[in-house]
């Protein structure tokens, strides 16, 4: 009986130190990489294009050569208020930085942007390509005024 106990162990312990095969499960592989950051000024694959006034209703915008601080200012509380949950002004989230923003897009582009997403993101190559970039993450119409997007461009050109 000894003999018998010691073989079965014997060779359950041979088996056990064979080579462990493993099954590779078909599905979602998550891979943690940490990619480059892009710096704010910069878009991969999107091309920078000043003359590109965008899909909406601003057909032309001109800044003054200084800043109207109370119109900033009234852009800050609104960029404060509905931007800062996708946008920040140095860093990507889940839209692009916005420093910057009038050294890649015009301000027309800009503003179009604002007011009229839906209608950017189906026919504006450069809001195709970013959409793309920040893996679809749609921009979502504020339904702001034209006022009111004109005072977050103004803002923007502080950042």
């Amino acid at each position: 009986m000894k003999k018998l106990l010691l073989i079965a162990a014997l060779g359950i312990f041979a088996l056990s130190c064979g080579e462990k095969k493993e099954d590779k499960k078909e599905g979602f592989e998550m891979n943690r990489t940490k990619k480059a950051e892009t710096t704010a000024n910069t878009s991969e694959g999107v091309p920078v294009d000043m003359s590109n006034k965008g899909v909406g209703p601003i057909t032309s915008v001109t800044f003054d050569d200084e800043i109207n601080t109370e119109m900033a200012a009234a852009g800050e509380a609104k960029y404060s208020a509905i931007c800062v949950a996708c946008h920040m002004a140095n860093q990507r989230m889940i839209g692009p930085a916005l420093s910057g923003v009038y050294e890649r897009r015009s301000p027309e582009w800009v503003m179009n942007m604002i007011l009229n997403p839906d209608g950017m993101l189906r026919e504006d190559p450069i809001a195709k390509a970013l959409l793309k970039e920040y893996n679809n993450a749609i921009m979502l119409n504020q339904n702001l005024s034209e006022e009111e997007a004109r005072a977050v461009a103004e803002y923007l050109r502080t950042l």
